[in-house]
């Protein structure tokens, strides 16, 4: 059997009257390894730079008053970040399946946990936060048409829906298509990121520096503000965990899923201060306050004439923010029905294109149902709260298994004092919200995420697959629609 394989594939390499001979056998049915490691640090970069630069630095300097504690915030949110994906390093590259979260809990803590974080995600923090980015992008790609006043929202949501479909539809076609254009937008943002930070920098070898003197002056801080501004500071993060859910399509997952980490996420928060101080530079704090889009009056004080650059660059920066989102996030909906806790179908792959088509397709369905609503502060308090529940749920199953799963290879293996500050500080992160200022969405996310137990116990753990019968006709029809086969078990 076995010389018989190695002779069909050195048969295939040889050339007869001229012409290769096509091999006809079946490619494997599984996602393939085609991310490297500059399309990893340019997914990381490019899913985390995305609208949040653009819209928090307004939010952190109203929960904490100064530009010192400001910039204080900015970098401290930094190293949270770069703690918490180097955590996540040591459990990608412990646990090797797509899928981020998901098959850490599963591994650590069983099935339940992990299906409580596949639910949650599907049906809320994911698609919450693509509706979000594309909401965003939908506002400053249309600003330079509507000069002095605000797009319409129908405008907007169409435009943002718009971009959804095109994501999808991108990412669904070719995994190196999605990788590609993730590089280009990349690229393109960082042309902003830099044009604001020269700026800036040149401001500031002119002696711009009024507004930096006494920076801790009338500071307001308290355990409710600082977490109100860690959660607005973090949000512009968020995305620093995302290499971690295609971990099966990294090329040499057990260098370049660290590498991307430590190289990616502090570029990102160099970045982010010296944007700050390049804000700060040509705005006191008040003016910053009252600013309706601070990258934009940044840009009417510094380029002028050329200020329109600003939301057509920002306009780049976040529609790469949400085909990075969307890259990842699929792979989440691709991993959960491969597990039996979604429909199959969710866990079929392209013949042709060896994408999880159908999983990018339902993501981006659900983005669009959340565009309806639109309303971006309240999406992005549900997502926040709910995202660090299970991010301290997910380091601390990196502790755990440091004591239960003693015999697991771990190619990466981090001081055990950083899982446990970064657990401690989602705690906080948690609570600081409730606390400070309590919400009755934080009451219907928890149960939302409760009610989880209820679709676990009667579908999942009870197997009534009454869902699948009534589904297995829909499934056949889009399984050839689609051209989509069940995937291939992952080896071990």
């Amino acid at each position: 059997m076995g010389e018989e394989s190695l002779k069909r594939k050195g048969e295939d390499n040889k050339k007869e009257d001229g012409q290769y001979i096509q091999n006809h056998e079946p490619q494997t049915m599984n996602l393939q390894k085609e991310v490297g490691l500059i399309s990893g640090i340019c997914m990381i970069v490019g899913t985390i730079i995305g609208s949040g630069i653009f819209i928090s630095p307004k939010s952190v300097l109203a929960n904490v008053g100064a530009v010192g504690p400001c910039l204080t915030i900015w970098a401290a949110c930094g190293i949270l970040a770069t703690l918490g994906a180097l955590c996540f390093a040591e459990l990608g590259t412990m646990i090797t399946k797509s899928g981020g979260e998901y098959p850490y809990l599963m591994e650590a803590f069983g099935p339940i946990p992990a299906f409580l974080f596949s639910w949650t995600s599907l049906l809320v923090t994911k698609p919450s936060s693509f509706a979000i980015i594309c909401l965003s992008f939908a506002e400053y790609a249309l600003a330079p048409f509507y000069p002095g006043c605000d797009p319409p929202q129908v405008a907007i949501k169409c435009l943002a829906a718009a971009a959804i479909v095109i994501i999808t539809t991108v990412n669904s076609l070719s995994v190196k298509l999605g990788s590609y254009l993730q590089n280009f937008l990349t690229a393109a943002k960082m042309i902003i990121v830099t044009i604001i930070i020269v700026s800036g920098i040149v401001l500031l070898a002119q002696g711009k520096t009024e507004n930096f003197k006494d920076s801790y002056k009338d500071s307001s801080v308290s355990f409710g503000s600082l977490g109100l501004a860690f959660y607005n500071g973090l949000w512009a993060y968020d995305g620093w965990n995302q290499l971690n859910y295609i971990t099966e399509e990294l090329k040499n997952p057990y260098r370049n899923l660290p590498l991307s980490i430590i190289i990616g996420i502090p570029l990102v928060t160099v970045c982010y201060i010296l944007i700050n101080i390049s804000y700060f530079t040509v705005m006191t704090s008040t003016e910053l306050l009252q600013s309706q889009a601070v990258a934009a009056t940044f840009g009417d004080r510094v380029l002028y004439s050329a200020s329109w650059i600003v939301p057509v660059f920002v306009a780049f920066s976040t529609i790469g923010s949400a085909n990075g989102t969307c890259f990842t996030a699929s792979r989440l909906v691709y991993v959960a029905g491969r597990e039996g806790h979604m429909l199959k179908l969710l866990s079929y792959t392209s013949v042709k294109r060896l994408t999880p088509a159908p999983a990018i397709i339902f993501y981006g369905i659900i983005g669009i149902i959340y565009i309806i609503p639109g309303d971006i502060d309240t999406l992005i308090n549900y997502v926040s709260f709910a995202v660090w529940i299970f991010y301290s749920l997910t380091v601390l199953a990196l502790i755990v298994m440091r004591f239960t799963r003693k015999e697991l290879n771990r190619p990466v293996k981090i001081p055990i004092i950083i899982p446990v500050a970064v657990t401690l500080a989602s705690i906080l992160l948690v609570l600081a919200p409730v606390i400070s200022a309590p919400e009755l969405a934080y009451l219907y996310c928890v149960f939302f995420i409760g009610s989880g137990l209820i679709v676990y116990v009667l579908f999942v753990h009870f197997k009534f697959n009454w869902p699948q019968k009534i589904s297995k006709p829909i499934t056949m029809h889009l399984q050839m629609l689609l051209e989509v086969v069940p995937a291939e078990k992952v080896t071990e």
